[in-house]
Formats: structure tokens, C-alpha cells, sequence
């Protein structure tokens, strides 16, 4: 698509256009522009279009989820930076992908909590490690975060130690920092993890999360934060609970959301992006964060495809859309776009942050947000 074809470039996307969902300007995958509508509000363009999530922070180049990568991120310019929420024993929630911390922080190395590691099954998966529903919040902030993938981002492991797992108050508390010392909002993209199996353990996260957003003042349509999870049943009670714009998060097309398996509806993700899975997800959701490849499926041998419908069909019922991760190392890649037989090594990734944003897409998640943002600059441009 030629730069005379792509009216998206430098337009704002008006989070207004979250309150209600959002009317669409244009007709292809790749001219769709989300429009305000309806309670108005929510940012009133602050945020740009295409916007860039720094995934877990800045997590290409720092530990992911500690402050030393969400202040990165944001130096670095992201739009809106990304926590995922988990539980402790007493209840606080913290920021961690996971609930299994044994490859994000130092508990092997503390003998004290040797009894604590076992077997669990997570949503269907068998895991054995440790877990932070197993320790207080106290007893986290005992223990140090280190890089995830080591293997694969060895330059990370300079930082190792050096970070606390951050509570997720601690991050609303930076949050309104950074605001004032920038003189802007400091948006944040905020998911619950494992919702029905912390449920089930008595720890529900919705009503935490929503009583936090509450005290900072961030429940509102034009709080400076998004709400996402897997399953969408996280998304209806978040959405009976607080008013800030909220993304149902999709895997791939074959999957299912685990409260879906859990409830027997026999959905799948191909399910939810058809045009009436999209007006489902519309009436208590305004936006989606599908797989990369739900937006460009990959071919048989692991190249670039061609977009599908699915930005056109959700910018007609309403939805944004920020699909997930780009990388910039090669194992991360389509095939096409590898550099050389080092899989740790950097490929072209500059062009497949284009290619998406080629599609029409409101944003995109990524661990690196500087070459995300150099990306979207084009698309920005008037």
C-alpha cells in the first residue's frame, strides 16, 4: 500500500472512541479509523495512532516487570506500558507474567523457601516451581528478578538482582510520578492473569484490581489505563466494576479462552474474530489484543502471509485493536524476515512492525518499544 492510501498516518486515535466502541471512517483493512462516539472522554487524543505498548516494560532490554524496565519503556516513549497482575498469599497483587516465579526471580537461591516449591496444574498445564499465591507479599519482596530468557537475551542478565518484584500499587504510585515530573498522563495497560483459577483459590482479581483504580482515581472512561485479560468472563466482571476502556486478549486462531473450557462453551478464537463474535465482544468490551498472527496468519514454511479481515471486521463492530508481541530477535520472526542462522540475533523487524501497521491496527505490544516507535513514526506522519 502506497503512502497516499494510508489516511491513518498522524491521525489521533480518539479514546473517546472507547467509551461505546467506535464508529469506522473508511472501508479497507488498511484506511479504518477509530472515530469517537458516544460517552466521549477517554483521553480526548492524547493517545497517537498507532499507538506502541511497551510490553512488560521494555522487556528487550531490561528484566521484565521491574520499574528499571517500565522506566525505560516510557523513556524511551512508549504510549501505555504493560503489567500483568497475580495474587500473593495475602492478597496484593503483584506484577509478574506469571504466577510461577521460578525463571523471573532468585527463589531457588533462598533456602528458606525450599519447601515451598511443588506441583500445580495452572490452567490446564502441570508446573513445578514456585508460585506467589504460596508466599506473602512480604516474603516476595525478599526475593530479586532476573531475566526470563537468559538463553536468548543474554545481555539482560547484567541486571539481574537488581530489581524487587514490584507491587502493583507501587506501580500506580510511579505512575502519578511520572505524570506530574512529565506533566502528562502516564498510561497503563493493565491484565489479570489466570483469573478463574485465582478465583477458585479465594483470590479473586477483579475486586482488587478495581478497589486500587479506585483510590488512584483511574476507574474512570477517561482513566489513563486499559483493562485486559484471556477470558473474556474477567472482562464482563471488570466491566460491571469500573468504567476505563477494557481489551479482550485472543490467542490463536485454533485455542480457546480457559473460562470457556472451564464453562463447556465450545468457542474457539476463529470463533471470536467472525463478525459476530466481534459484536459479542463489543457489548461489554471496546477493543481486542489477538495474536500477531490472527491479524497476518503465517504461511506453511513460517513466512509472512497476507492480513486478514479481522482489523476491517472489528474496527466495523466497534473494537480497537492491539495485537501482540513483536520482537526483534530472528526465533521471534517470520522466516523472511530472519537475519542470518543466529536465532538470538537481530532480524528485520522494522519491516514487520510495518506490515502490521499496514493494517489498519490501532497499536501494538512490543519488547522493544524504541524500534516500534520508529516504526509507527511513518504511519504517523501527515
Amino acid at each position: 500500500m502506497d503512502k497516499a492510501q494510508r489516511p491513518g498516518r498522524r491521525t489521533v486515535l480518539s479514546v473517546a472512541a472507547l467509551g461505546a466502541g467506535a464508529a469506522v471512517l473508511g472501508g479497507g483493512a488498511g484506511t479504518a479509523v477509530a472515530a469517537g462516539r458516544g460517552h466521549g472522554g477517554h483521553g480526548g487524543g492524547e493517545l497517537p495512532f498507532p499507538l506502541v505498548v511497551g510490553h512488560r516494560g521494555a522487556s528487550g532490554y531490561r528484566p521484565e516487570h521491574t520499574f528499571g524496565s517500565y522506566q525505560l519503556a516510557l523513556d524511551m516513549g512508549a504510549d501505555v506500558i504493560e503489567q500483568d497482575l497475580v495474587p500473593t498469599k495475602d492478597g496484593r497483587l503483584v506484577c509478574r507474567h506469571e504466577n510461577d516465579i521460578t525463571a523471573t526471580t532468585d527463589v531457588a537461591d533462598h533456602p528458606e523457601f525450599a519447601g515451598r516449591k511443588t506441583t500445580k496444574t495452572v490452567d490446564g498445564v502441570k508446573l513445578t516451581g514456585w508460585f506467589t499465591e504460596d508466599f506473602t507479599l512480604a516474603e516476595l519482596k525478599t526475593l530479586r528478578a532476573k531475566e526470563r530468557i537468559p538463553g536468548t537475551r543474554q545481555h539482560n542478565t547484567l541486571y539481574d538482582g537488581r530489581w524487587q518484584v514490584p507491587e502493583f500499587e507501587e506501580v500506580l504510585q510511579w505512575a502519578e510520578r511520572e505524570g506530574r515530573r512529565r506533566g502528562r498522563r502516564i498510561w497503563l495497560h493493565i491484565e489479570t492473569k489466570h483469573p478463574t483459577y485465582f478465583r477458585k483459590l479465594g483470590l479473586g482479581l477483579e475486586e482488587r484490581l478495581a478497589k486500587l483504580l479506585r483510590r488512584y482515581d483511574r476507574h474512570k472512561k477517561n482513566s489513563p489505563n486499559f483493562l485486559q485479560s484471556f477470558e473474556p468472563s474477567s472482562i464482563q466482571r471488570l466491566d460491571k466494576l469500573v468504567d476505563c476502556p477494557k481489551v479482550v486478549l485472543l490467542g490463536t486462531l485454533k485455542t480457546q479462552p480457559w473460562d470457556f473450557k472451564e464453562a463447556g462453551d465450545p468457542r474457539t478464537v476463529a470463533d471470536l474474530v467472525k463478525p459476530e463474535g466481534l459484536r459479542w465482544i463489543a457489548s461489554f468490551a471496546q477493543g481486542i489484543g489477538p495474536d500477531l498472527t490472527v491479524i497476518i496468519p503465517r504461511t506453511a514454511d513460517g513466512k509472512l502471509g497476507e492480513p486478514s479481515a479481522v482489523v476491517k471486521d472489528a474496527h466495523a463492530a466497534g473494537l480497537v485493536l492491539h495485537p501482540y508481541t513483536v520482537r526483534n530477535e530472528n526465533t521471534f520472526l517470520p522466516v523472511d524476515l530472519r537475519k542470518g542462522s543466529d536465532p538470538n540475533a537481530y532480524g528485520d523487524s522494522l519491516a514487520y512492525f510495518k506490515a502490521l501497521f499496514a493494517t489498519g491496527i490501532d497499536g501494538l505490544f512490543s519488547d522493544n518499544p524504541d524500534t516500534a516507535l520508529l516504526a509507527a513514526a511513518e504511519f504517523r506522519k501527515s
